[in-house]
C-alpha cells in the first residue's frame, strides 16, 4: 500500500553520487551565493525521515579542463517539469499508480503542494538576480487550462489557488476516502493535520522579475502527458463525475506501455465506480494553439516562428548570449520527442541569425531521445559557437558529452530533489568559454508547505530518491570546459 511505501522509504538512506572528475574551489566569477545555493549548502535528513538540516556545500566538480574565467557572458536558471496538478479533477488515474512503472508518476504523496513548490522557487530564482530565466515544459500536469493558468500566474506575479471544484479540499487524499493506498495527510504518517486546506488557500506571487521564456511539455498538451484530447476526455474533464476505483484484476491486465495507456485512458475513466464532484469550467482541456497563446501572453517573450505550427523561437538569454527554443512535443500520441522537417529549418535559420554569438539550445524533451533528433545534433555539433543543450522531461539531474557539446538535464520540481538549476557562461583567461551550473534549493514557501512537499516527496518509495533523479554529484555542481 502506498502509506506503507512512504513510510518505507522514509527509512532509506540519503545516496549521493560521486563525480568522475575531480572537484575543486569555485572560481571568482562564482563569489555570489544566494539562499538555496547547494555550493554554500546542501540539505541532509539525518534521521531519513524527510526533516532537513544544513549540510556541507558541493563544490564545483571541473570537467572538459576549463580555464580561468575572466569575464561573465550570462546567467540564467532553468525551471521544468512543475507539474501544477488539479487534484480534484475526474481526467485523472490515480489509481494507475499502484501498478508501477511506467504509471508511478499518476499519483504522488505531495501532488497537492505543487503550486506553492513554484512559488518558492520563484523567490529563490529572484534572489539569484539572473539575466533570464527558461521553463523548459510541463508546467502543467495534465493539460487543463486551470493547470497551466495557475502555473502562469505564479511565474508572471499575482494571486494563484488550485482550489478548484467546489470550495474546500476534495481529491483522494481527503480524510474520509477509503482506499488505502493514497497518503492522506490528516490520518496518515507523517501526519500534517488540515495540510490540505492549507494548500487551498491563494498565495501572493511576485513573479520572475527577469525575462522569462517558456517552452509546452509533452505534460501541457496531453492528458496524462501521453494522450491527446478529444470530445469525450473533455467531457469527462469539465463533468461532474469522478473515477475513483476500479476492478483490480482489470487493472493487473492492463498492459504497461504508453501506447496502451493512450487507448485505454478514455475508457478507463468511463468505468468502475464514480463519485460525485463539482464541476469546473476551468478544467477544460487545452489544445497546442491554446497553450502557445498562454505561454506568449504571461511570459511576454517568443514568438512561434516555425512555419510548421510549432512553438519553436529565438531569445536572448542576455546581450551576448542567445537561446533557441525548440517545441519536440507530439501533437497525436505519446511523451517521447519529435524533430520534424520544420523546426529542422527553423534551427538552421536560427542558426545562422546567431551569428558570431555563443548559443545554447533548449528543449523539453532531449534531443538524442527524440526521433529526427539525430539530424538537428548533427547541425548543432558542426556549429562551432553552440556550447550546450538544456532539457527537462527525465525529472534527473544529468550532464554528459554530446560529441563537442554538453547535454545538461535538469530534476523536476514535483519529485525530488524539487531543484531548479542555475547556469553562467563566462569568458576565460585563453579566450575560450566555460559553463558553470549548480542546483538551487527552494525555501519553505508559503505556511512552510514546500517544505513539506519535499519532505513527502523524499519519503515517496516510488519517488525520485530511490530512482536516483538527484544524479551523481558531477551531474548537479560543474563547470565545463567548452570545445570549439
Amino acid at each position: 500500500m502506498r502509506r506503507a511505501l512512504v513510510l518505507l522509504g522514509g527509512l532509506l538512506a540519503l545516496a549521493s553520487g560521486c563525480g568522475a572528475a575531480s572537484s575543486g574551489s569555485d572560481p571568482p566569477a562564482s563569489a555570489t551565493r544566494v539562499p538555496g545555493d547547494t555550493r554554500a549548502h546542501t540539505l541532509v535528513s539525518r534521521e531519513g525521515d524527510g526533516t532537513f538540516a544544513a549540510g556541507p556545500g558541493e563544490p564545483f566538480v571541473r570537467r572538459g579542463d576549463p580555464g580561468r574565467p575572466v569575464a561573465t557572458l550570462a546567467t540564467w536558471a532553468q525551471l521544468t517539469d512543475v507539474h501544477i496538478r488539479d487534484v480534484e479533477s475526474p481526467a485523472r488515474v490515480p489509481f494507475l499508480d499502484r501498478l508501477g512503472g511506467p504509471f508511478s508518476s499518476t499519483f504522488r504523496p505531495q501532488e497537492a503542494l505543487t503550486l506553492q513548490v513554484l512559488d518558492a522557487t520563484v523567490q529563490t530564482v529572484d534572489d539569484l538576480r539572473p539575466d533570464s530565466v527558461v521553463v523548459t515544459g510541463d508546467l502543467a500536469d495534465n493539460a487543463q487550462t486551470d493547470e497551466l493558468a495557475e502555473a502562469l500566474r505564479v511565474l508572471h506575479g499575482g494571486t494563484a489557488t488550485m482550489d478548484t471544484g467546489a470550495r474546500g479540499p476534495g481529491g483522494p487524499q481527503v480524510q474520509s476516502d477509503p482506499d488505502p493506498f493514497f497518503y492522506r495527510p490528516d490520518l496518515d504518517a507523517p501526519r500534517h493535520a488540515g495540510l490540505l486546506g492549507r494548500a487551498d488557500r491563494p498565495l501572493r506571487s511576485p513573479g520572475l522579475r527577469a525575462p522569462w521564456f517558456a517552452l509546452p511539455g509533452n505534460h501541457d498538451l496531453m492528458v496524462q502527458g501521453v494522450v491527446a484530447p478529444n470530445a469525450q476526455l473533455q467531457r469527462i474533464a469539465t463533468g461532474d463525475r469522478r473515477l475513483v476505483s476500479l476492478d483490480l484484476e482489470r487493472l493487473g491486465a492492463l498492459p504497461r506501455d504508453e501506447s496502451s495507456l493512450g487507448r485505454a485512458v478514455p475508457e478507463l475513466l468511463r468505468a468502475g465506480r464514480t463519485v460525485h464532484t463539482a464541476p469546473d469550467a476551468g478544467r477544460r482541456l487545452l489544445t497546442p494553439a491554446d497553450a502557445e497563446a498562454m505561454l506568449r501572453r504571461a511570459s511576454g517573450h517568443g514568438a512561434a516562428l516555425s512555419p510548421g505550427g510549432r512553438f519553436d523561437y529565438a531569445f536572448d538569454l542576455s546581450p551576448r548570449v542567445r537561446g533557441i527554443a525548440l517545441d519536440l512535443v507530439r501533437r497525436d500520441q505519446g511523451s517521447s520527442g519529435l524533430v520534424d522537417a520544420a523546426t529542422l529549418a527553423f534551427l538552421r535559420r536560427a542558426l545562422a541569425a546567431a551569428g558570431s554569438r555563443p548559443v545554447v539550445v533548449f528543449s523539453h524533451q532531449a534531443l538524442d531521445r527524440s526521433q529526427g533528433g539525430g539530424a538537428a545534433l548533427a547541425l548543432l555539433r558542426a556549429d562551432p559557437h553552440v556550447v550546450a543543450l538544456v532539457s527537462g522531461d527525465t525529472h534527473r539531474n544529468d550532464i554528459h558529452r554530446d560529441g563537442r557539446l554538453w547535454s545538461i538535464t535538469t530534476s523536476s520540481l514535483i519529485d525530488w530533489p524539487q531543484q531548479a538549476r542555475a547556469f553562467r557562461l563566462v569568458r576565460t583567461a585563453g579566450g575560450g568559454l566555460a559553463l558553470e551550473t549548480w542546483m538551487l534549493d527552494h525555501g519553505p514557501g508559503p505556511d512552510g508547505l514546500a517544505s513539506i512537499s519535499r519532505q513527502l516527496a523524499y519519503l515517496d518509495a516510488q519517488g525520485g530518491r530511490p530512482q536516483g533523479f538527484a544524479g551523481r554529484r558531477a551531474d548537479r555542481n560543474a563547470v565545463l570546459g567548452i570545445t570549439p
